[in-house]
């Protein structure tokens, strides 16, 4: 799905969103000087995978973490993580570096990845922002709305403390 059609399928959903048009951003660093309605909820989303390169995961995080993928490794029982490559990111989620989501996982077709997601976005106000597999807008929903759609596609979802 593209921009587009994540903005069609929530409507259609009747999820609650809201939507942050901005310049094309590639890191958590040029967000930060975009005006964001709720910077509280903004998202960073880590593309990662395993060294067999056979478990593709989705952290995401509040944007003022930092993520040890040393500790997450031992923590959640993966093999040793790293991020994964442009290819990797093209081919199994069909979206560019900068534009990483977990609505990404919606093109997901074979369900490869794993969605784990910091416990803190369902404490007030329960939302999160992410892009809409582009990085020129930032979409606001509800979190438990975007769990409850990754869960639905058929891809893991693990609510974690990271």
């Amino acid at each position: 799905m593209n921009k587009e059609e994540i903005f069609n399928f929530l409507n259609e959903k009747d999820f609650w969103h809201e939507i942050t048009e901005h310049k094309a951003v590639y890191n958590m660093e040029e967000l930060s000087e975009v005006d964001l309605p709720y910077p509280e909820a903004d998202a960073k989303n880590l593309f990662v995978r395993d060294d067999k390169k056979k478990n593709f995961y989705i952290i995401s995080v509040q944007g003022n973490k930092r993520v040890d993928l040393k500790e997450f490794r031992a923590k959640n029982g993966t093999r040793r993580l790293s991020f994964a490559s442009e290819t990797d990111l093209m081919n199994v989620m069909g979206l560019i570096p900068g534009a990483v989501s977990p609505f990404g996982m919606l093109n997901d077709s074979d369900c490869m990845v794993q969605f784990f997601i910091d416990e803190d976005f369902l404490k007030e106000p329960g939302l999160i922002g992410v892009h809409p597999n582009d990085n020129t807008a930032t979409v606001w929903v509800k979190t438990e709305d975007l769990i409850a759609i990754i869960k639905e596609r058929g891809n893991q979802v693990h609510v974690t403390q990271i």
